[in-house]
Protein backbone atom coordinates (compact mmCIF):
# COMPACT_ATOMS: atom_id res chain seq x y z
CA UNK A 1 0.00 0.00 0.00
CA UNK A 2 1.37 3.39 -1.01
CA UNK A 3 1.60 5.83 1.85
CA UNK A 4 2.91 9.34 2.27
CA UNK A 5 2.62 10.54 5.84
CA UNK A 6 3.29 14.14 6.75
CA UNK A 7 4.17 15.28 10.25
CA UNK A 8 5.65 18.28 12.01
CA UNK A 9 2.92 20.83 11.52
CA UNK A 10 1.66 23.02 14.32
CA UNK A 11 1.14 26.53 15.60
CA UNK A 12 4.07 28.93 15.56
CA UNK A 13 4.53 32.66 15.90
CA UNK A 14 5.62 34.77 12.97
CA UNK A 15 9.36 34.57 12.54
CA UNK A 16 9.50 31.08 13.97
CA UNK A 17 10.46 27.77 12.38
CA UNK A 18 9.00 24.35 11.75
CA UNK A 19 10.32 21.24 10.07
CA UNK A 20 7.88 19.08 8.19
CA UNK A 21 8.57 15.43 7.42
CA UNK A 22 7.13 13.23 4.72
CA UNK A 23 7.63 9.50 5.26
CA UNK A 24 7.09 7.34 2.19
CA UNK A 25 6.32 3.64 1.85
CA UNK A 26 4.84 1.22 -0.65
CA UNK A 27 6.66 2.39 -3.78
CA UNK A 28 10.19 2.63 -5.17
CA UNK A 29 11.25 5.83 -3.47
CA UNK A 30 14.31 6.45 -5.63
CA UNK A 31 12.15 6.61 -8.76
CA UNK A 32 10.08 9.53 -7.55
CA UNK A 33 10.49 13.21 -7.01
CA UNK A 34 8.83 14.44 -3.84
CA UNK A 35 7.06 17.74 -3.78
CA UNK A 36 5.50 19.86 -1.07
CA UNK A 37 2.28 21.73 -1.70
CA UNK A 38 0.05 23.85 0.48
CA UNK A 39 -3.54 24.90 0.45
CA UNK A 40 -5.00 27.77 2.42
CA UNK A 41 -8.76 28.11 2.99
CA UNK A 42 -10.50 29.31 -0.15
CA UNK A 43 -7.36 29.06 -2.26
CA UNK A 44 -6.02 26.60 -4.78
CA UNK A 45 -3.33 24.13 -3.85
CA UNK A 46 0.06 25.58 -4.75
CA UNK A 47 3.51 24.12 -5.15
CA UNK A 48 5.99 25.04 -2.45
CA UNK A 49 9.08 22.96 -3.19
CA UNK A 50 10.29 19.80 -4.89
CA UNK A 51 13.32 17.53 -4.72
CA UNK A 52 14.16 15.43 -7.74
CA UNK A 53 16.33 12.35 -7.31
CA UNK A 54 17.21 12.16 -11.00
CA UNK A 55 19.73 14.99 -10.70
CA UNK A 56 19.37 16.28 -7.15
CA UNK A 57 17.65 19.43 -8.34
CA UNK A 58 15.52 21.40 -5.95
CA UNK A 59 12.75 23.82 -6.79
CA UNK A 60 11.04 26.51 -4.74
CA UNK A 61 8.13 28.83 -5.13
CA UNK A 62 9.23 32.46 -5.22
CA UNK A 63 7.25 33.12 -2.05
CA UNK A 64 9.41 30.75 0.01
CA UNK A 65 12.86 31.09 -1.58
CA UNK A 66 15.49 31.86 1.01
CA UNK A 67 13.22 30.79 3.88
CA UNK A 68 12.38 27.14 3.15
CA UNK A 69 14.80 24.31 2.47
CA UNK A 70 13.90 20.88 1.14
CA UNK A 71 16.06 17.86 1.82
CA UNK A 72 15.81 14.16 1.32
CA UNK A 73 17.08 11.10 3.18
CA UNK A 74 16.75 8.12 0.85
CA UNK A 75 17.83 5.64 3.52
CA UNK A 76 14.92 6.76 5.69
CA UNK A 77 12.60 7.27 2.72
CA UNK A 78 11.81 10.68 4.12
CA UNK A 79 11.74 14.19 2.70
CA UNK A 80 11.94 17.22 4.95
CA UNK A 81 10.84 20.81 4.56
CA UNK A 82 12.64 23.18 6.89
CA UNK A 83 10.60 26.36 7.18
CA UNK A 84 12.22 29.42 8.70
CA UNK A 85 11.11 33.03 9.10
CA UNK A 86 7.51 31.92 8.90
CA UNK A 87 4.86 34.45 8.01
CA UNK A 88 1.10 34.45 8.64
CA UNK A 89 0.60 33.98 4.89
CA UNK A 90 2.36 30.63 5.17
CA UNK A 91 -0.65 29.31 7.09
CA UNK A 92 -2.10 26.37 5.19
CA UNK A 93 -2.44 22.62 5.10
CA UNK A 94 0.84 21.25 3.75
CA UNK A 95 0.86 18.13 1.61
CA UNK A 96 3.66 16.03 0.22
CA UNK A 97 3.29 14.19 -3.05
CA UNK A 98 5.28 11.84 -5.28
CA UNK A 99 5.89 12.25 -9.00
CA UNK A 100 7.71 9.75 -11.24
CA UNK A 101 11.10 10.95 -12.45
CA UNK A 102 12.30 12.47 -14.64
CA UNK A 103 10.44 15.66 -13.87
CA UNK A 104 8.52 17.13 -16.72
CA UNK A 105 10.32 20.36 -17.47
CA UNK A 106 8.62 23.30 -15.82
CA UNK A 107 5.96 21.15 -14.21
CA UNK A 108 7.31 20.52 -10.70
CA UNK A 109 4.48 22.57 -9.23
CA UNK A 110 1.67 21.02 -11.23
CA UNK A 111 -0.61 18.84 -9.12
CA UNK A 112 -1.52 16.84 -12.25
CA UNK A 113 2.01 15.41 -12.45
CA UNK A 114 1.90 13.75 -9.03
CA UNK A 115 0.68 10.18 -8.53
CA UNK A 116 0.53 9.90 -4.76
CA UNK A 117 -0.50 12.32 -2.03
CA UNK A 118 -0.35 12.45 1.73
CA UNK A 119 -3.20 13.49 3.99
CA UNK A 120 -1.69 16.84 4.93
CA UNK A 121 -0.50 18.57 8.07
CA UNK A 122 -1.74 21.91 9.34
CA UNK A 123 0.68 24.81 9.71
CA UNK A 124 -0.63 27.91 11.44
CA UNK A 125 1.49 31.03 11.80
CA UNK A 126 0.19 33.65 14.19
CA UNK A 127 1.02 37.32 13.85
Amino acid sequence: EVQLVESGGGLVQAGGSLRLSCAASGFTFDNYAIGWFRQAPGKEREGVSCFSTSDGSTYYADSVKGRFTISRDNAKRTVYLQMNSLKPEDTAVYYCAAMPIPLVAGRWDSTDEYDYWGQGTQVTVSS
